[in-house]
């Protein structure tokens, strides 16, 4: 497996999340993603970091459909994987619909044609064509006007690799279809295949491809515990996180947090989290979560805990792991990480 993580360039010391970044390469961390929920954006601290690194991939862990026009993420996308000399992976997502309506004022409706047509345009333009395309979310030139199809003034130097962060089923197909990689989230490896893998094989197979052309990037927080009752310690404090990408993510009708767990067998207690959470009954929401809830979706306990959690990860399929490391100081940041890498490398050199 491969491995990677994710920052943000919001809601902290910048200076210390570079330097997180820097001493991660050197402890051999092969991706770091820069995420964009709302906060900060991607593509400005991915320049600055493609200056401070020089072996590490660099991603956008995800730039937000819908609030850019496809030849300005492809603006973006191709200025990156030039300017680190292909070390940059386009992540593209979604998001939903209390960001992209509440924030943005931009429309949600029919994030499916918009992720497909998006790719396509972006294709198009990093491969230095004139960009023409009638699509049933984008048309350009725009019709009726004076303009013809223009091709950017540059073009993509080295391959542009385009990884979709996706959890609904014609979501998960697609990904399988045209994609690149797939950045994961809410993932239980005993639940993956129905909740997950069936959805993508369908895509990869619709485009004549197989697993082995998708890199699947599974995310998840990791933590150690020195013994059971610090581990009990430590889910007990994720309980309200949980609750939260139950309840709080996304709008009212929307979570697709939410559908994913259900999928994955907890469809009634994430119901009964939502409603709590929804009414405003935050530490209600919080007590539905159960203990397995929180393991099965982390990488969080003993190290003997943490390491079998890889083993299974591998065995479901897991092409790279996405580390969030535990700890309140960077100093406690890094020594997690670094022994999260210690094990990926044993259990690779023992598989």
């Amino acid at each position: 497996m491969r491995t990677s993580t994710t920052v943000e360039a919001s809601g902290g010391n910048w200076r210390e999340t570079v330097d997180f970044v820097t001493e991660a390469e050197k402890l051999g961390m092969d991706i770091c993603w820069v995420a964009e929920a709302w906060g900060s954006e991607a593509p400005s601290p991915l320049g600055y970091l493609a200056a401070r690194t020089e072996r590490m991939l660099l991603g956008s862990g995800i730039i937000q459909l819908a609030t850019r026009t496809p030849a300005a993420i492809a603006r973006a996308a191709i200025t990156l994987a030039n300017i680190s000399e292909g070390r940059f992976l386009l992540g593209l997502g979604p998001s939903g619909p209390q960001v992209i309506e509440g924030l943005h004022g931009v429309p949600f409706a029919r994030p499916l044609s918009r992720m497909r047509e998006t790719v396509e345009i972006v294709r198009q333009a990093a491969v230095g064509e004139r960009i023409s395309y009638t699509g049933r979310e984008f048309t350009l030139p725009l019709p009726g006007s004076e303009a013809k199809p223009m091709r950017l003034s540059m073009r993509a130097e080295h391959d542009l690799p385009i990884y979709l962060a996706t959890l609904s089923p014609k979501m998960l197909r697609l990904t399988g279809e045209i994609a690149d990689g797939w950045l994961g989230t809410s993932f239980v490896p005993e639940g993956a295949k129905e909740a997950y893998f069936d959805h993508l094989d369908a895509g990869l197979a619709a485009a004549g491809r197989n697993r082995s052309g998708l890199d699947i990037c599974q995310g998840a927080e990791v933590a150690f515990a020195d013994d059971e009752d610090a581990l009990r310690t430590m889910v007990a404090g994720r309980k309200k996180e949980l609750a939260f990408s139950l309840g709080g993510m996304g709008s009212a009708t929307t979570n697709f947090y939410n559908n994913a767990y259900s999928r994955q067998g907890w469809a009634e207690t994430a119901a009964e989290v939502r409603e709590r959470w929804q009414s405003g009954d935050r530490d209600g929401a919080a007590a539905l979560v159960t203990d397995d809830m929180v393991l099965a979706t982390t990488l969080i306990g003993t190290e003997d805990m943490v390491r079998a959690r890889l083993r299974v990860w591998r065995a479901a399929g897991v092409d790279t792991v996405r580390f969030y490391p535990a700890g309140d100081t960077l100093e406690a940041r890094l020594t997690t990480l670094g022994r999260a890498l210690d094990l990926v490398r044993e259990v690779e050199r023992t598989a």
